[in-house]
């Protein structure tokens, strides 16, 4: 199935076959604007005239129309002589992306091959609400599609799925954890199974125990086997458990290699939650409801402003955020800055407001002083009051109260949401001219890509280094900061460590204008972040991987008409969980 709008066709020759299918259809087409046809095929011999049909199909027409209205279907009503060929005008015709079948019909081979979408031949009965789902899963190119229609199964039926694989003794298993893993981020995965044997007989036995079965098909059966493959064929004959058997046409999977079962579920995974779990700005401008739910739920919220010589910008923030969020609307309980150690007015203007400002280096000192963001993030953890801690970075140029409702509003409206980042069209001045998104040059270029390799699950966050964040202090006290520019990419990792994907979010900020860096400065942002991430990619493996790589950097400046070597000493440095401090359990004992 695509990720886009999806037409599920459902073929019958019977009102009994078209009904059955039609609970199904409704689950696999599950939003508003997903379409569903149901083709009532009525065949003719090919010898006889066509209108000889014309008295059954008014009939099947009758009795299929209630149903149909009742499911949002559209009717069609094809009198044929080949009816697999018109299935696919069909298919065509109305931009199918899948075509239910009832197992009784099920077509012959040469037809699972030229339908041109996917395909899923069902034995009904539809499972009812709390069904448990067998997913049988074997490596081949058609588990996207079967965890896709398993998923939106559970969803609808408020179902949970267990992941069954049928291991043979000879095979290693290091693939397969890694598919575990990834499919651990899938909420309605709550259980798995892995044995070894006949791979039919071990799925007919588990499906005892199971109200619905969904496995794919063999991708090329040999000469003389059925065109579902032996396996599918024998647990379709054999069990008496509800079963969908799922293929996909040839040419979506026909490469030079297979297609990889993991890469096919992390996108399923990634699309899930990236259409459920990336929210809008505009969705929490409503500030009073905001400060409602707030109260209902007795949380406290603080908003920390780190800041270095940023006095050009510091007093318009905190003007907009403190008269927006704590005298018109009770949002915020307070502002604190957390500096690190600015030159200029920075601190002046701050304390002249009347807002509260801490040096970091003179929080906790007996931990020692670090340089860097990271560090007064970490540290503004001890002096922030709230159960909520939100922070936006104090460069910003074009403030507006949205980037702290943005990021605050999914927390207060998801109980299962940790932790949510801000992100946003980044122009970039080039010569006098702004260009509306040529920012995010090393989030484009170095974060993105590193996470797409390593960390996939992560692979849908817009902007993964935007400094407008917010999270709960559970989960932000119970993972290490990195004290420089790798933090926000620190934190992603360790949260997806600690929760699950689904309890990450992300909230679209609209446009952010800020001071954008010089190259140099983006390259040596670049080569920290890289640090951290080969430094939790060994750790994930087990490998020190950071003790063989170097840590300096050699920067090339032109002056003059010479180029000249600087060497950078730039190390990622990282600091405790601040939950495992003596004196933070003291101040914020554990309940």
């Amino acid at each position: 199935m695509s990720n886009g709008k999806q037409c599920v066709l459902v073929v019958g020759a019977t009102q009994e076959e078209l009904e059955a299918l039609l609970p199904f259809a409704r689950a696999f087409a599950s939003t508003s604007t997903d379409g569903i046809y149901l083709l009532g095929i009525v065949s003719v011999p090919t010898r006889v005239s066509l209108s000889a049909g014309a008295l059954d199909a008014r009939r099947l027409r009758r009795a299929i129309e209630p149903r149909a209205r009742h499911y949002g279907a559209r009717t069609l009503i094809r009198v044929t002589h080949n009816h697999w060929r018109e299935i696919n005008q069909v298919v065509k015709q109305e931009q199918i992306t899948l075509v239910a079948l009832n197992a009784s019909s099920a077509p012959p081979e040469e037809w699972l091959r030229t339908l041109r979408c996917d395909v899923a031949i069902i034995k009904p009965p539809f499972p009812e609400t709390g069904c448990h789902i067998l997913l049988p899963i074997r490596g081949g190119p058609y588990g996207e599609l079967a965890l896709r229609l398993a998923i939106s199964i559970a969803e609808t039926q408020k179902g949970e799925i267990t992941v069954f694989h049928a291991t043979p003794p000879s095979r290693r298993d290091s693939e397969y954890r890694e598919l575990l893993q990834h499919l651990n981020a899938v909420p309605q995965v709550t259980g798995r199974l892995s044995v070894s044997g006949d791979a039919a007989q071990t799925i007919i036995h588990s499906s005892q125990s199971h109200q619905l079965v969904i496995m794919g098909a063999i991708a090329r059966p040999r000469a003389g086997d059925p065109p579902i493959g032996p396996t599918a064929m024998r647990v379709l004959t054999e069990s008496t458990t509800p079963l969908i058997v799922v293929k996909m046409p040839q040419e979506k999977f026909t490469r030079t290699t297979e297609p990889d079962w993991a890469d096919h579920t992390i996108s399923v995974v990634v699309d899930k939650w990236f259409a459920e779990n990336t929210f809008h700005v505009h969705e929490f401008k409503d500030v009073r409801y905001l400060v409602d739910l707030k109260k209902k739920q007795g949380l406290t919220i603080s908003l920390g402003l780190p800041a270095l010589n940023e006095e050009k910008t510091i007093g318009k923030i905190i003007k907009t955020v403190r008269t927006r969020f704590m005298q018109q609307y009770p949002l915020l309980d307070e502002i604190v800055v957390i500096d690190s150690n600015s030159t200029d007015r920075t601190v002046e203007i701050a304390q002249g407001l009347g807002v509260p400002v801490y040096r970091h280096p003179e929080i906790l000192t007996e931990q020692g002083a670090r340089y860097g963001k990271g560090e007064a993030l970490w540290k503004s953890l001890y002096v922030l009051k709230g159960n909520i801690l939100a922070w936006i970075d104090t460069d910003i140029v074009n403030l507006h109260p949205r980037f702290v409702y943005g990021i605050l509003g999914p927390l207060i409206k998801e109980p299962r949401l940790m932790y949510v980042k801000g992100f946003y069209q980044r122009p970039l001045r080039v010569g006098g001219k702004l260009e509306a998104r040529g920012g995010g040059r090393v989030t484009e270029l170095v974060a993105r890509p590193l996470f797409n390799l390593f960390y996939p699950e992560l692979s849908g966050f817009v902007q993964p280094l935007a400094g407008e964040y917010a999270g709960r202090r559970e989960a932000l006290e119970a993972v290490p900061f990195f004290v420089g520019y790798g933090v926000e990419t620190g934190l992603l990792i360790d949260l997806l460590a600690r929760y699950k994907l689904e309890n990450l979010g992300q909230v679209d900020l609209e446009e952010r204008v800020h001071r954008n860096q010089s190259l140099m400065a983006l390259s040596k942002m670049a080569f920290e972040i890289i640090q951290v991430m080969m430094q939790r990619v060994g750790t994930a493996r087990g490998v020190e991987l950071m003790n063989d790589l170097h840590k300096s950097m050699k920067l090339i400046r032109y002056a003059r008409d010479e180029f000249q070597l600087e060497v950078a000493n730039i190390r990622a440095v990282e600091r405790p969980p601040m939950n495992t401090l003596p004196e933070y359990g003291v101040k914020y004992p554990r309940k």
